[in-house]
């Protein structure tokens, strides 16, 4: 194992965030427990789970080696990010079976409030068709952030930040799911009601959740067969999360910030549109990026600060810590 340096860091984060991840996995498991949900046990299922063990047992291998610090994080980080989603997903399903009031009048007028003309944003955008192959292009730039991301910072070095961005990923996650279950919401094209698909568009987006989020309310889905779920939160949006995610994520790489500003602005220009979403949802979603970096980079700095505590005062022993802080007594007198 390492002894000094941002590698090091690097893998205490990572121990931190299994252990947030196993909190968000046993409150999922007690949410079904106590629900009428199951999980089916399906090949998608089972290849995330093994894809994401493989990496786990190949990241521990070679983080025993030097050399294989920065191949070894990223299939950690890569890891953790798979669990994620096998959690997370599964999560916003479960906690939308709350069937609260829908909220998409309320989110409306927030965005009449701020000014904001959905229906005229849609309208420019359908009427020009050459733009609608790159709102789906940038729409899905999504992937970006579970693969792209943590293969970038780790392989060029930034092991703190990869950790610090895997945090990150799972605290928005979590608190967008509980948020989406407090103020859920069908989404733009059932509000203002504007067709969906068009010949020359198809809100994909928007379409899986105006199927399923239905079905979850009055309880008509309660098998959870992972891989085919798909998203169904509207408010906050987790894709312009996701935006904000990728871009500090890659901001430490100077000669990645052009691409990752024009594909992530792209991607938040492209939300409203194909997912469906308010301007405040991405606003929302936004803002919860932001708060979700501000606490993983807090919560790691602490978690490193204690690690290396633990680390000086281990080998010492009570003896030696005591003669120690007799030897400062003595200085400061």
């Amino acid at each position: 194992m390492f002894i000094h340096g941002e590698p090091n860091e690097g893998w205490r984060l990572y121990t931190l965030n299994w252990i947030v991840l196993s909190m968000i996995a046993l409150l999922l498991s007690i949410s079904i427990a106590v629900s009428r949900f199951s999980v089916e046990i399906e090949s998608g299922l089972l290849k995330t789970i093994a894809m994401a063990a493989v990496f786990t047992l190949a990241g521990r291998y070679l983080i025993s080696h030097r050399w294989g610090a920065r191949p070894a994080l990223v299939l950690l980080s890569l890891a953790q990010l798979d669990m994620l989603f096998l959690f997370g997903t599964p999560l916003s399903y479960v906690t939308a079976s709350a069937d609260l009031p829908l909220q998409d009048g309320n989110l409306a007028h927030l965005d009449q409030l701020l000014g904001l003309d959905w229906t005229a944003y849609y309208r420019f955008i359908v009427d020009r068709p050459a733009l609608l192959p790159y709102a789906v292009f940038f729409y899905a730039m999504i992937g970006w952030l579970g693969l792209g991301v943590p293969l970038l910072l780790g392989l060029t070095k930034n092991h703190v930040r990869l950790h610090q961005f895997t945090m990150a990923c799972i605290l928005t996650v979590c608190v967008t799911a509980l948020i989406s279950a407090l103020l859920p919401a069908i989404g733009t094209y059932q509000e203002y009601r504007v067709p969906a698909e068009t010949p020359n568009f198809r809100a994909t987006g928007y379409l899986i959740q105006f199927d399923r989020l239905p079905l979850v309310r009055d309880g008509s889905l309660r098998l959870l067969n992972v891989s085919q779920l798909g998203g169904i939160i509207t408010f906050p949006s987790f894709h312009a999360a996701a935006a904000i995610l990728a871009v500090w994520a890659c901001w430490g790489v100077w000669w990645i910030r052009p691409l990752a500003l024009i594909t992530n602005a792209g991607m938040l220009l492209a939300t409203p549109l194909v997912g469906g979403h308010y301007f405040v949802d991405v606003i929302a979603g936004s803002a919860l990026a932001v708060l979700g970096i501000a606490a993983a980079k807090s919560l790691g700095t602490r978690w490193a600060a204690a690690g290396q505590r633990r680390e000086i005062v281990a080998p010492l022993g009570s003896g030696n810590v005591a003669l120690i802080a007799g030897r400062r007594r003595e200085t400061a007198l």
